[in-house]
């Protein structure tokens, strides 16, 4: 059966998919949700040098290391920069890439590419004493919460989860140079909740780059619905390996 591997966004960790894991474990599938580093039982490793190339590092050496083929590679926010490069890595071992509410990349491009408010959030860190790092979000009034989180036992968990996001994460460039990675059967998955200002979604192309029609799914939500939906996105994640 198919392997879930499901890759945390910015701030998080592997902490955020707990609610999903056991519901993707229950229907006979091996999952993995890992921390990457700087993040979680990593956060110790956090360091100005920490890029995107150590995060798609990290979940390639899973893959090697736990021999994963067959894998539904699901990357949410950041992570879909993440996915993008390790699919381009070992696109032989991943069966269906998954951008939840997640950043969508071109070849070449970086974070503040996909996502220009990102750089609003670079200059603000490059005004302070820690310019190599970001401080997570803070928490907005209802409806927005903390990154879609509006439950107050949730937020207060949530938040003890977070960590900083090292700048060099969102500044380096996606690597998709690999022709096979286009073969590779893609889903988006949006977040269609309450959005604050400045987050623009990129349009979903009609077509994939394989030339099958492109799969867009809505949860009605904010952006982590692994915690705030996680039955309805474990139901979602499971229809594509039926």
């Amino acid at each position: 059966m198919p392997t879930f591997l499901l890759v945390h966004g910015a701030w998080h960790s592997g902490q955020c998919w707990e609610r999903v894991v056991p519901l993707l474990e229950s229907a006979g599938h091996r999952v993995f949700a890992p921390s990457l580093t700087g993040y979680g039982d990593k956060a110790h490793l956090l360091g100005p040098e920490v890029d995107l190339d150590t995060h798609v590092e990290d979940v390639v050496r899973l893959i090697h290391e736990e021999h994963l083929t067959e894998v539904v590679l699901v990357g949410h926010s950041y992570a879909g920069l993440v996915v993008s490069s390790v699919a381009n890595e070992v696109p032989e071992r991943i069966a269906h890439l998954v951008y939840l509410d997640a950043m969508v990349p071109e070849h070449g491009e970086t974070a503040v590419d996909v996502l220009p408010m990102t750089q609003n959030l670079i200059d603000q860190a490059a005004r302070t004493d820690r310019a190599w790092r970001i401080p997570p979000l803070p928490e907005m009034p209802a409806p927005f919460g903390l990154f879609g989180v509006t439950d107050p036992a949730d937020v207060a968990w949530l938040r003890a989860t977070l960590s900083d996001q090292p700048v060099r994460c969102l500044q380096q460039p996606v690597r998709l140079d690999n022709p096979a990675v286009n073969s590779i059967p893609r889903t988006h998955i949006h977040c269609v909740g309450a959005e604050p200002e400045g987050i623009v979604r990129r349009p979903v192309p009609v077509t994939q780059p394989d030339g099958s029609p492109s799969r867009v799914w809505e949860l009605p939500t904010g952006h982590d619905c692994m915690i705030t939906m996680p039955e309805e996105l474990s139901k979602l994640l499971l229809g594509l390996v039926l």
